[in-house]
């Protein structure tokens, strides 16, 4: 059986200058920078697209004189991709350019950024915003587990590291840190201190994806989407999250594992397991869904993700490199639409060998996750270096 992604392409990816601020960009023109990085890293003309992805797809495809075009208005990053894909699959579309941006957005520095405030009746009398929600998991794990904020201080340093060491990071240069440092900030949500937390910033990016057959005259190697799936179990930031939470019968996981079934789907499609992946580009809006997510996708059993990372296992050098660019703690955090790309772009980069940091020598499987459990949902992908 041909493998369903067999002719599809990630074949061009870029960001752009990632920042606190942008003065003098909007969402909207940042995310048309993005959108011609990526075609120029991927050798390609504005005339070459026939489709476009992205919660600016329709704004952006007339700034560009792209029409007539497929759109859609997709905002989240591995479904976008996965959407990309199943067009070129189903031979709706040759090229397509999936966008992301955010600037100007996060003006009311007095309050936490918009998309984390708390607008629904079951949440908002709580003042249970988008930390509280997430901590609330992460506490259900500590008391069932006995997971402790040292280890919570190991994945936060880690990662802030990475980001320390990258350049293009808006945070280059903030560190070296360890958990201690971590565990010294002030505290947000318990068990989340200050640097347990994701960050704020602007910025933009873009991905390609083409026909495989165009590979051959494309000047950067490809990337290929090997498996890829999405869990749920209700709208995000609307209802208070338990981990126990459970739906359909014939699954018994709950909440706290939101994405399992979809990590499951995407090793069966790829013909792969944990062991096989190099590299892990997981979503961190905060420290606890690296343990988390490693335990959902199976790294490790329930329970046991505090010791496996506090073994050094998703550092430099360890058997699963995590989130390698920094991700949402220190390399940028402009909005969904562009932090969840993200994800996709740096296994992109870790498959191609170009990281600017923590580049994973000889990687040629890597997983990139989405969302969270405070949020209600997970999405995964494997990208690698060969064609399925």
């Amino acid at each position: 059986m041909t493998h369903p992604f067999h002719d599809v392409a990630i074949v061009g990816v870029h960001n752009t200058v990632q920042a606190r601020t942008l003065p003098g960009h909007d969402s909207l023109s940042i995310a048309i920078e993005g959108a011609l990085g990526a075609l120029d890293d991927a050798g390609l003309g504005v005339a070459d697209v026939d489709g476009v992805i992205g919660d600016r797809s329709g704004e952006l495809i007339y700034e560009l004189r792209m029409g007539p075009c497929r759109r859609s208005t997709s905002a989240l990053g591995i479904p976008a991709v996965l959407e990309a894909a199943a067009l070129i699959t189903t031979g709706q579309c040759h090229v397509v350019l999936v966008v992301g941006g955010g600037a100007g957005v996060y003006t009311d520095r007095q309050s936490t950024a918009p998309w984390t405030r708390p607008t629904n009746e079951f949440v908002v009398g709580f003042g249970m915003f988008t930390a509280v929600e997430f901590a609330l998991m992460a506490k259900r794990h500590m008391l069932t587990f006995g997971t402790t904020p040292e280890q919570l201080a190991t994945v936060a340093s880690t990662i802030r590291n990475n980001g320390h060491l990258n350049p293009e990071a808006v945070y280059f240069g903030r560190g070296p840190f360890g958990p201690e440092d971590i565990l010294a900030s002030r505290m947000i949500a318990e068990p989340f201190h200050l640097l347990d937390c994701s960050t704020t910033s602007e910025g933009g990016c873009g991905l390609v994806l083409a026909s495989a057959g165009m590979v051959d005259d494309l000047p950067k190697p490809p990337a290929w989407i090997l498996g890829g799936g999405s869990d749920a179990y209700g709208p995000s930031y609307q209802h208070g999250p338990i981990w126990d939470f459970r739906g359909r019968e014939d699954q018994d996981i709950p909440a706290g594992y939101v994405g399992r079934r979809a990590a499951r789907a995407a090793f069966d499609t790829a013909g792969l397991r944990p062991a096989d992946v190099d590299v892990c580009e997981l979503y961190d809006p905060f420290s606890f869904e690296i343990i988390r997510q490693l335990e959902a996708f199976e790294f490790c059993a329930d329970g046991e993700g505090g010791a496996f990372v506090a073994e050094g296992t998703i550092g430099p050098g360890g058997r699963f490199p995590v989130t390698t660019d920094g991700g949402t703690m220190s390399f940028a955090h402009p909005g969904s639409s562009t932090q969840m790309l993200q994800r996709v772009i740096r296994s992109v980069q870790q498959i191609r060998g170009t990281c600017t940091s923590a580049q994973v020598e000889g990687a040629q499987v890597a997983l990139c996750s989405n969302g969270g459990s405070g949020a209600l949902f997970t999405d995964v992908m494997l990208v690698g270096g060969e064609r399925p």
